[in-house]
């Protein structure tokens, strides 16, 4: 997985970019057609009459829910605009607890389970000439790739730290610290490259293929040069030949594909996906759905 440093290969898309906020301005404008797939929640079912030391309760079963498993619950109705919040009552990114035990984490935003990306790759593939020359743009403010994180160090012990532990613990900090400088200071450089401008997103290019992405494990293994691994999955993707693209924006809980009438009811009939159809000025924000008050 190789740094794309000729970022005029996003030119053509920059041309469509919509008004932000928008199926448009997330995916690009002109398109026969686009779909937009809702990430699935994670969600565990707790013991509430056990309390640990944490208070927290222990939990018996994980899942995956679906938006329609949370709409069944809260009375919510799903709909292509449906927004986590109006859907949940919730004012905040918290859990949603039901007295069952039950208790649904936030969907994801800015990722898109490589399991559905892998599903997805089976469309994709069927409506694209050049499935292994593809274009990845990646946020470039991401914590890990920005090269600005931070190092925290704590002492943690059931007693008060001698000066000796003390002064070890200093010393430790010294080291870690010069360690982590480097490894951020290589990353820096390593990324210094001219970046994609996609309208509020300065992203980075990488190249990838369908095959690769076809593997749901392949983040395990992903690193852009031999500096940093890659933990994101992107927040655009496109083929050469420019027939669909596929957007995963940071602050969205769900990934909208835009390309040919075929490709869209494709994704749209695949039950392996929530998806719904959407238009370019179809509104994203919380304020676009005018459905569930």
């Amino acid at each position: 997985m190789e740094l794309i440093t000729d970022v005029s290969r996003g030119t053509w898309l920059l041309a469509r970019a919509g008004a932000f906020g928008t199926v448009g301005g997330t995916v690009g404008t002109g398109f026969d057609a686009s779909a937009r797939i809702l990430h699935p929640v994670s969600a565990d079912r707790e013991d509430r009459s056990i309390v640990d030391e944490r208070e927290d309760h222990p939990v018996l079963e994980s899942a995956r829910w679906r938006w329609s498993d949370v709409a069944s619950r809260t009375g919510g109705i799903l709909h292509p605009l449906v927004q986590w919040r109006r859907l949940t009552g919730r004012t905040d990114e918290s859990d949603l607890v039901f007295e069952d035990g039950w208790r649904v984490h936030p969907p994801e935003e800015g990722w898109f389970e490589p399991i559905l990306l892998a599903a997805l790759t089976e469309h994709l593939a069927e409506a694209t000439s050049t499935p292994d020359d593809l274009v990845a743009a990646v946020w470039g403010g991401w914590g890990d790739l920005s090269g600005g994180s931070t190092l925290a160090v704590g002492w943690q012990g059931a007693d008060q730290a001698t000066a000796e532990e003390i002064e070890a613990m200093q010393r430790y900090v010294v080291e870690q610290q010069a360690v982590h400088d480097g490894e951020q200071a290589a990353i820096r450089a390593a990324l210094a490259v001219e970046r994609f401008d996609w309208p509020h997103r300065e992203c980075f290019l990488l190249s990838m293929t369908l095959p690769q992405l076809a593997d749901p494990t392949w983040l395990d293994r992903a690193r852009i040069g031999t500096v940093a691994d890659l933990r994101h999955t992107p927040q655009m993707l496109w083929p050469e030949d420019h027939s669909w693209v596929l957007a995963s924006e940071i602050d969205w809980d769900s990934t909208i594909v835009a390309g040919s009438r075929a490709l869209v009811d494709a994704v749209l009939a695949d039950d392996r996906f929530e998806a719904f159809p959407v238009d370019e000025d179809s509104d994203l924000t919380w304020d676009g759905d005018l459905v569930n008050g």
